[in-house]
């Protein structure tokens, strides 16, 4: 049976026993007023004094001013999400593209089946069978009311014998997932608070550059080569290109590959051009684009690496469009490499220039130094292994070989070279110290396709590489590691299980009391494991509740991407290039004096050049121009998420007649998350 509701307990909180006590005023001014018990208004007077009418009609008005100012405030609020949601219906051009269509028809299933038990057991509440003192055999007086009554007996033991135990079954299973999920996240933490304790991070000895022979001393640096790989990256890449070309390297051992893989001739164009900027500065720089864009960014990169002058560079950094390198960038980097041949990779980690752009942003910065603080640097200290970020790192370019170079099979070509590079035996330094700035998406269509490919391929990865796995020499430990925590634990398990339990057991549970899940599963885990990832990120402490609320939302997309990894979908070998806003950083601050120069520049150029030259300067100019015209933003509606946000506000209801208190603003909270998502009220809008 449901639990029974007493709705007399939200209004009267403090129920006292007492003898009634009755005043009589001989003044005529005073009334005859019969107190039972101490009321809260009069606690303050003593109790042997009555109240003149004129007090306590002036208490009730202001307790009635209370009111109707709580009821303005609520109608206000419920006004203008109304008004949000009618303009984002009337606005939007179209509903977004949505991947796992099954998902959605079994989220909306479970919606209808939802809402029909609660009007079901809405009508049983005021027959007087479910929340009072039922009695579910007394007479009616109709014969419809018995045939309704003979229904909801039925729907009880139906829903006791057979709905709960799976229910409860699946439950439990959730929970220990859960549970070993969450101790994986706080050994961690203890290993991250010993790093910080122990003051462990990889050094440097001494200056590896540095011989008593000065004309050799150019000759002590490595040949490195630098790859900029982009994709109509017409936001960002100019400052990423001159982020890299302003790198402290001997000009001579450095060679600056800027891969565009752009389809759009006006950003070939402007890349072209800037590159040429560059070379007459006497920066090596050179330009490359394909004919054939096969293969997203690992085709890009293996095609790259094919180059016959490639074997002549020792190492090689790779940074996406968006990331803007300090200067000392490879001098903090590419010495870890001397004498160490068994290190192939030096990952440093990310920085955000646009962290505190908006919500979203804020949110990402959370889990991202989470990512990074104690992910990477716990993995790097303890086990030389991690996941490669794509970008920001540098390679020894042997380890690329032998590991069988860039592998067009998936969309995570990153973490595709470093399971192969970690069964080959190759070793991996994080430095949580060197940071690169670079961006996070602003807008939630661009974060969720983000989130899509980063959960999508580490399944399809896991796919192709676990028969590698077992036939491989390394010690069972390391096949271990990869196997049950690298994949299974922090790829499969980690979406898995949050969406099944806070989206779809929890509410289905409303409804099925005998199966209800723990108040600790709800409240007080989930708040402590979100305490631990908002550590490394002290001053978004405040943001600790929608980063609860924000991170079960996207489970829905990471769960739906991990299916179609795992299950090799339609979707799950899709690449589409995260938007970017080109958020100016410091470095753009402190070139401020170069860009004064540039106009002169500029005014040389223009005298010394042909005809055809003018005309190209020219269409360039307009192409700049082109790019900095405003574009109307578009909405989008998001149906997985708004179907959700109605699931779990129709349970919060049914919770609401149980007079469950933390399962009814939990439900609550978190339906009320997956509309503002659903209709896309986080973060900004794509352009």
């Amino acid at each position: 049976m449901a639990p029974r509701l007493d709705f007399s307990s939200w209004w009267v909180k403090d129920t006292q026993k007492g003898t009634p006590v009755v005043v009589k005023m001989e003044n005529p001014s005073f009334s005859v007023v019969e107190i039972n018990g101490a009321d809260a208004a009069f606690r303050p007077v003593e109790k042997n004094r009555g109240k003149n009418a004129k007090q306590v009609t002036w208490v009730l008005l202001l307790k009635a001013h209370r009111a109707v100012g709580c009821v303005a405030w609520l109608a206000t609020v419920l006004w203008d999400l109304l008004g949000a949601i009618k303009k984002r219906l009337i606005q939007r051009q179209g509903v977004a593209a949505e991947k796992g269509k099954l998902l959605f028809r079994i989220i909306s299933l479970f919606l209808v089946i939802s809402l029909a038990v609660l009007a079901f057991e809405v009508v049983a509440y005021f027959q007087g069978w479910h929340f009072g003192n039922p009695n579910l055999h007394i007479p009616h007086t109709s014969d419809f009311e018995r045939l309704f009554h003979m229904a909801y007996v039925a729907w009880l033991t139906f829903r006791a014998e057979y709905i709960a135990p799976p229910i409860k079954a699946l439950s439990n299973f959730c929970i220990v997932l859960f549970l070993i999920q969450s101790v994986d996240r706080m050994l961690l933490c203890f290993g991250c608070f010993w790093i910080k304790f122990r003051k462990v991070k990889p050094r440097i000895n001494g200056d590896p550059f540095k011989v008593d022979d000065v004309e050799q001393s150019v000759c002590n640096y490595p040949m490195v080569l630098v790859q900029i790989p982009m994709c109509n990256e017409r936001e960002v890449y100019e400052q990423s290109i001159s982020a890299v070309c302003q790198i402290d390297w001997p000009r001579d051992r450095l060679l600056i590959q800027v891969l565009d893989d752009s389809d759009d001739e006006s950003i070939q164009w402007l890349i072209k051009a800037e590159v040429s900027k560059w070379n007459q500065k006497g920066i090596n720089i050179i330009y490359r684009h394909r004919l054939i864009r096969t293969g997203y960014k690992a085709g890009n990169l293996n095609s790259a690496m094919s180059c016959d002058y490639v074997k002549d560079y020792e190492f090689v950094a790779i940074f996406d469009a968006d990331f803007q390198p300090n200067p000392d960038f490879l001098k903090q980097t590419v010495p870890h490499f001397k004498d160490n041949p068994e290190l192939g990779l030096v990952q440093a980690r990310w920085s955000y220039v646009n962290k505190d752009e908006n919500l979203l942003t804020r949110l990402q910065n959370i889990n991202l130094c989470f990512h990074f603080e104690v992910e990477q640097q716990v993995n790097g200290v303890f086990l030389n292994f991690f996941g490669f970020n794509g970008t920001a790192g540098v390679w020894r370019i042997k380890a690329l070989e032998e590991s069988g170079g860039w592998l067009e099979r998936t969309t995570v070509e990153d973490m595709d070279i470093a399971v192969r590079a970690h069964l080959n035996g190759w070793k991996f330094i994080f430095l949580n110290d060197v940071k690169v700035l670079c961006e996070v998406p602003e807008s939630y269509e661009a974060y969720r396709k983000q989130q899509h490919r980063w959960h999508s391929g580490p399944m399809q990865l896991f796919r192709l590489c676990l028969p590698a796995i077992l036939k491989s020499k390394v010690s069972p430990w390391k096949k271990a590691n990869l196997i049950l925590l690298f994949f299974l634990l922090r790829k499969l398990i980690l979406p898995f299980y949050s969406f099944t339990l806070f989206c779809i057991i929890l509410p289905l549970t409303m409804f099925v009391p005998e199966a209800e899940l723990p108040l600790w599963l709800i409240c007080y885990v989930p708040v402590f494991m979100s305490i631990l990832n908002i550590l490394p990120a002290p001053k978004s402490f405040p943001f600790i509740v929608p980063y609860l609320l924000f991170e079960n939302t996207m489970s829905v997309t990471k769960f739906n991407a991990m299916v179609s990894g795992l299950f090799q979908l339609g979707s799950s070998y899709e690449w589409i290039v995260t938007k970017k806003a080109g958020r100016s950083s410091e470095s753009d601050l402190l070139a401020a004096a170069e860009r004064e120069t540039k106009s002169i520049e500029q005014q040389k150029i223009h005298r010394g050049a042909s005809e055809s030259e003018l005309v190209e300067l020219q269409q360039l100019k307009e192409h700049k121009a082109e790019a900095t015209t405003p574009v109307k933003k578009a909405n989008k509606i998001y149906k997985k998420e708004l179907t959700l946000a109605f699931l779990l506000l129709t349970a919060s209801v049914r919770s609401l007649l149980s007079a469950q208190g933390v399962h009814f603003y939990f439900l609550l909270f978190q339906g009320v998350t997956f509309l503002l998502v659903g209709l896309d009220l986080i973060g900004e809008q794509m352009s």
